[in-house]
């Protein structure tokens, strides 16, 4: 059970993130959904008291300082528990079959977007649930961060996605052992392929053969399933500093 913690869940009004604020609040603990998307505000009244809406661009500081702020206000503590889960994608190769090189802004702002947006939240819970006073076991607080399989089975026209989704692989390690003295654990969750919004505009052919390419489950991941191992970092001291694929053993070609 979750009755101990306070969460922030950047990304928190659809698909992965939707699933770790609806799993948090079933579980007894409370939320605040951060997100640019309005729709976190229907999910915040549909779960009730224990959650609340922060409207925040997880890039920007004091859009994040304000949500941070609404939890204290609202839930009478600091956070102790950050879920990162806002990202976005775009897809172009390094040099397309037209010759045109890959356009320099998109890359740059999905990496502004995934890695900066990651750590800005990261870094500013860590700072809050630096305050808070330590459990039996020293421990004040957890960071999760997400990745992407793409971290290390990019494949072609994911240049900017999977140069992201590395670079939060590669924060995790460092970002435990600054958090550690602090009592505040960091791990990463690198999932495979999930039934989001994202996919769920996809083709229906390219859906098929990519839940076919899934050697078991041969389905796409389900965001309960994502929310429910965040649950088990959240509830296991002894996970820190940990990336954990959650794909069904899938490794894209």
């Amino acid at each position: 059970m979750l009755r101990h913690i306070v969460a922030i869940v950047s990304g928190g009004s659809s698909g992965l993130g939707e699933a770790v604020a609806r799993r948090i609040v079933s579980a007894g603990g409370r939320v605040v959904i951060s997100d640019l998307n309005p729709a976190g505000a229907a999910l915040a009244h549909e779960l009730g008291a224990h959650a609340a809406f922060a409207r925040a661009d997880c890039t920007s500081e004091a859009d994040v300082a304000g949500a941070l702020d609404l939890a204290e206000s609202t839930f009478g503590e600091p956070v102790s528990v950050a879920v990162n889960t806002a990202g976005i994608l775009h897809a172009a190769k390094t040099v397309s079959r037209k010759g045109e090189a890959h356009p320099l802004e998109p890359f740059a702002k999905v990496l502004q977007v995934n890695v900066t947006g990651s750590f800005n939240v990261a870094r500013l819970a860590a700072q809050r649930m630096a305050a808070r006073t330590p459990d039996a076991d020293g421990q004040r607080g957890c960071v999760i961060n997400t990745a992407s399989i793409a971290a290390f089975d990019g494949q072609a026209g994911q240049i900017a996605y999977a140069a992201s989704k590395g670079a939060i692989v590669g924060m995790c390690l460092p970002m435990a052992r600054d958090l550690a003295p602090l009592g505040i654990r960091v791990c990463t969750i690198a999932p495979g392929v999930f039934e989001t919004p994202m996919m769920a505009a996809a083709p229906d052919k390219l859906r098929e053969s990519l839940a076919a390419s899934i050697p078991f489950p041969s389905r796409f991941g389900k965001p309960a399933e994502f929310a429910s191992f965040c649950e088990t970092i959240i509830l296991n001291p002894y996970l820190n500093g940990e990336v954990v694929r959650l794909d069904g053993a899938v490794r894209m070609t």
